[in-house]
Order: C-alpha cells, then structure tokens, then sequence
C-alpha cells in the first residue's frame, strides 16, 4: 500500500483526494497553518516523513487578490512547489504538482495541448507557472497536472457562487465570452489515482471532456437545480471588471492522459452528478 501525502488536503481537491485514496493507499494529510509549503522548511518535513508520492493540492487561488499580493502568491504557487519538489528528491518521492489552464494565454478558438509554450498573463498564472518550472528544475520524478474551473465538495467555487446569487437575486447576469473546461475535482481525484499507477511522468490536462462558456455553465446548473425559469443574462467580460483579466479561450485537451487510457466525463455529465449529490435531487 502506498504512502500518500496530500499537501492543502482541506481543499475541494485535496478532499476528494483523500476520499479516493481512503481505502487504498497509507494517507498522511497537510493543512496550513500547521504545514506551510511557503516555508523552506517544508522540504525537511517531506523528508522526514518520507512518503512515496507528494500530491501538491495547495495553492494561493484567490486569482483577484494576487494582483495585491505578488509576493505571497509566488511565495506561495513558485517557491512552495520547489521546496516540496526539494523533500520529495531527498527521500526519493513522486510529486504530483497541480497547476492551471490559466498558465496559457487562453487566445479565441485555441485549444490547448499538454506540451504547448505557456504564456501566463496574470500574477496568479505567472505564480502557477513558475511553479512548474520550479519543481521541474528540482525533480525528475514529477508529474504536472493542469485543471480548469475545479469545483468540488466543500468549495467556494462557481456553481455555489452562482447558486447563491440566484437565491439572492432572483436573476444573474454571467459572462458569455470566457470558455474553459468545467471540472469536478472528484474525477480529477479518480484520474489522478490511475496516472500514478503508470509511473509515466510528465505534463498531463485531467479537465472533463467538452468545454462552455461561463453563461453556458450557469444555464445549465439552474436546468439541474430545476430553475430553468430564473433570468440569465450574458454579457461581455468587460461588462464585469476585475483586478485580474482571465484568459478567454483557456481550454485545454486531455490528450497526454488519453494515451495512457485516462479521461474524465463530459462536464455536463460531472455536474449533473455533482448536483445530485449536493442537492439530493
């Protein structure tokens, strides 16, 4: 049985990790404050306890906040992967560094493959791709694996939001022209769980096939929450400004994990899932 350390296994991901690895493997579980990967100390922590694989679910993800806090955010998605990445060479471990489609530029009617030249724009996807390049200049043993629009159990993420102004408002207004790939982070879990049993390190997008708009996302979550009556509204993204400019076009192809047999279900699919289980319907 493998030994696991999941880092941010309070997170939406380091959650469903933990249930997907419950019965399988010995789990060891980090939280901040008590383990903070932006302390270079983390690494001799990783070492001491010497797992065999180090899933790397923590991360700074307020992607707006980044834009006032650079250095907490590289401290944080750059430096903190590179002193796991230092832990995990010391004790020979695997690590599993979790990163974002926002590390492209996310250009209109591109899609985009694992080996494809990141061009990160905001402080939050130049953090993330830092980090990439950084645990990568520390270990060979690494796989990298790129989400989008991760939702799960127990997260602050778009269908709550969204759910929750509908409740408030009685009508949304959401964006139409930013597309990307809505993800469950169970499946992610569940894909992960396979990539590490290949032990074919490497660049991998685990996102659920198919890929929306964020107003596509939001009609169809009030479809399945039964509120197909509420008002939804697209607008532009310059309609809604932000501190940060998310990339429109950021969507990614799982074609890397498709080789190995992994893929993930259509995004409808997951939320409709996601959604019987959160509401009971």
């Amino acid at each position: 049985m493998p030994h696991i350390l999941i880092a941010g296994a309070n997170g939406q991901l380091g959650q469903a990790l933990a249930a997907r690895f419950a019965s399988s493997a010995q789990l060891t579980c980090w939280t901040r404050p008590r383990y903070d990967i932006a302390d270079p100390s983390i690494a001799d922590a990783v070492a001491a306890v010497s797992p065999d694989i180090l899933v790397n679910a923590a991360a700074w993800t307020d992607v707006d906040g980044a834009e006032d806090a650079p250095d907490f955010a590289f401290a944080v998605n750059a430096l903190g992967p590179k002193y796991l990445a230092e832990g995990c060479a010391r004790c020979d471990a695997a690590l599993v560094q979790i990163s974002t489609n926002e590390v492209f530029a996310g250009t209109a009617g591109r899609f985009y493959h694992e080996y494809e030249q990141t061009s990160p724009g905001s402080v939050y996807a130049r953090s993330k791709a830092a980090g990439e390049n950084a645990a990568a200049s520390v270990l060979d043993r690494l796989y990298i694996v790129r989400v989008a629009w991760l939702y799960g159990a127990g997260g602050n993420n778009f269908p709550t939001k969204i759910s929750a102004a509908a409740d408030r408002h009685g009508a949304l207004r959401v964006v139409r022209d930013e597309f990307g790939n809505p993800t469950c982070a169970s499946d992610v879990a569940a894909a992960i769980a396979q990539l590490i049993e290949t032990q074919r390190f490497g660049v991998y997008h685990f996102v659920n096939d198919g890929f929306a708009s964020r107003y596509d996302w939001a009609v169809e979550l009030m479809r399945l929450t039964e509120r197909e009556s509420l008002p939804v509204s697209p607008i532009n993204a310059r309609d809604w400004p932000r501190k940060s400019v998310p990339p429109p076009h950021a969507v990614l192809v799982n074609q890397a994990g498709s080789a190995l047999g992994i893929t993930l279900p259509d995004w409808r699919d997951a939320l409709r899932k996601y959604v019987r289980t959160w509401l009971n319907l």
